[in-house]
């Protein structure tokens, strides 16, 4: 197994001159790229990084993220993503459950989400007695100056150090406890794993792939920054998805893969545009977070001109990906299942009791392998609930394996839905409105959207004389959660179902 920093170093030995990353800031060959990694090194050994500190960045996709990320995993720091669409509040958890040292803030960008200087609103939150540096726009002129008085060998050595058994990162998901959990992944395991997923998908050199996935996610920053890294394909990455800027960057970028949810691939061909668009380049689809349907996968082929359509499972706490459809694979098993297990990892269905259940009967998914997480980031009580005694991952999915060994699936005990390709925990969202001083209980469900595959509906009870309205609700949620975890709609009920035990029973709200 190879670290982050190992796989840099080889791109840039063995495709120097290609194009390692396309943004509107350049676009780097992989030497390029690998010596810009080694400057933010240079940097953060002067202000003090130590191996193992953790480093934050706040930033959308693009060539600051990339080279703030490598930079940090070059000094043996462990890389902190935070989700660009948090608000302070929830930025503050990660940065004070971390103890980050240094944190990287895009603030130009950052600052229209979360309405105002991060650096302040942070303050405003509460004090971060770890966090020494801030290197917002301005500031990194300077910041990257001050690394001119470290040696390039000091970098080289830095990265040198780092093993693969290392942690790399602290990606967070969030709990059904509402708060974000840090999952820690290590250099070793990340590079083994994508790897089997750049040749799962076929993944090249001539190869360039569009990313809209957001690098705080796994699925940005792993299947798409880390694996074309890997395998020597030039990166393509979107700030923000815009339908128009993609379908333009597909035909002037030539671009051959895109990963994304299935929604991406809706809106590609629903765009106005579609029939005149040069879409000759377009070879690979990786898609998951959902059920895909026939008629979908059908019209990728058809229309957008897919040469292979593919499907995944994973989750942060097993680095992303367990399970994966093989090219070849028939349509029927890309749309009604997430493929069969990556090489080397055990993916099983089973009782409450941990029984395996025979093929086609439903049970609990859970994972046993390299990709499972060490744990949780200071949180063994955690770790322990998540990962049993014999190592298996109990991921909290429902799902049936066929005689093939696909995965389906089915349901999730954790009332997780999902908003777009992003993960949405109904106890998160509930805990933020009940802090609204009109409502007394709240029960968040997800519910069908013709685009979105899934939003969010709250069910709120409200205090006595209080009157909240559904706008009312929706706006505090907006100024203190990121969009996609927002509710579309809010119903005001008297009470909540409830059964036996006394909780709420969300089947009757669905």
């Amino acid at each position: 197994m190879r670290t982050i920093p190992d796989v840099l170093r080889e791109a840039a030995r063995q495709w120097p001159e290609r194009e390692a990353l396309v943004t509107a800031d350049g676009r780097p060959t992989f030497a390029r790229l690998h010596d810009a990694a080694i400057d933010v090194t240079r940097s953060l050994l002067a202000a003090g990084i130590e191996p193992g500190d953790r480093v934050a960045v706040w930033a959308p996709n693009g060539e600051r993220w990339v080279v703030s990320a490598l930079g940090a995993l070059g000094a043996g720091a462990i890389l902190v993503p935070v989700n660009t669409r948090f608000k302070a509040e929830e930025a503050h958890h990660v940065l004070a459950t971390t103890r980050a040292r240094l944190l990287v803030v895009a603030d130009g960008f950052v600052s229209g989400v979360v309405g105002g200087s991060p650096a302040e609103l942070l303050a405003a939150v509460g004090e971060l007695p770890a966090l020494v540096t801030v290197v917002d726009d301005a500031a990194w002129p300077q910041f990257l100056a001050a690394g001119e008085a470290v040696p390039a060998r000091d970098a080289d050595a830095a990265w040198s150090a780092v093993r693969p058994e290392d942690p790399c990162d602290l990606v967070f998901t969030s709990g059904t406890t509402g708060r974000p959990k840090g999952v820690v992944a290590t250099h070793g395991a990340s590079t083994r794993l994508f790897a089997s997923w750049a040749d799962t998908a076929g993944l090249g050199p001539d190869d360039r792939m569009l990313i809209v996935a957001p690098f705080f996610h796994t699925f940005g920053y792993k299947a798409g920054i880390l694996a074309c890294l890997l395998r020597g394909a030039t990166a393509v990455p979107m700030p923000v998805f815009d339908v128009d800027a993609a379908l333009q960057l597909i035909s002037s970028e030539q671009i051959s893969v895109v990963p994304g949810p299935p929604t991406l691939y809706s809106s590609l061909l629903e765009h106005p545009d579609l029939a005149t668009a040069d879409l000759s380049s377009l070879r690979i689809a990786v898609t998951g977070a959902s059920v895909v349907p026939t008629e979908l996968i059908r019209r990728m082929r058809d229309e957008l001109g897919f040469a292979a359509v593919l499907t995944a499972y994973g989750l942060t706490e097993c680095t992303g990906y367990a399970t994966g459809c093989r090219l070849g694979d028939p349509d029927e098993v890309v749309s009604l299942t997430s493929g069969r297990a990556v090489d080397d990892v055990e993916v099983a269905v089973v009782t409450p009791s941990g029984e395996p259940v025979a093929a086609g009967e439903p049970g609990e998914v859970v994972v046993r392998g390299y990709n499972v997480m060490p744990g949780y980031w200071e949180d063994p009580e955690g770790t322990a609930a998540a990962i049993d005694a014999d190592g298996w991952l109990h991921t909290g999915d429902i799902g049936v394996l066929d005689e093939a060994g696909n995965l389906r699936i089915t349901d999730r005990l954790k009332d997780m839905f999902i908003v777009g390709g992003f993960n949405a925990y109904p106890a998160e969202i509930e805990q933020v409105l009940v802090r609204h001083a009109g409502v007394s209980e709240a029960a968040v469900i997800g519910v069908p959207d013709e685009r979105m595959g899934e939003v969010g509906r709250a069910y709120v009870v409200p205090r006595a004389g209080a009157d909240p309205s559904g706008d009312e609700l929706v706006a505090w949620c907006r100024d203190r959660l990121a969009g996609y975890k927002v509710p579309r709609s809010v119903v005001v009920v008297d009470a909540l179902p409830r059964n036996a035990t006394g909780k709420v029973d969300k089947k009757q709200l669905r």
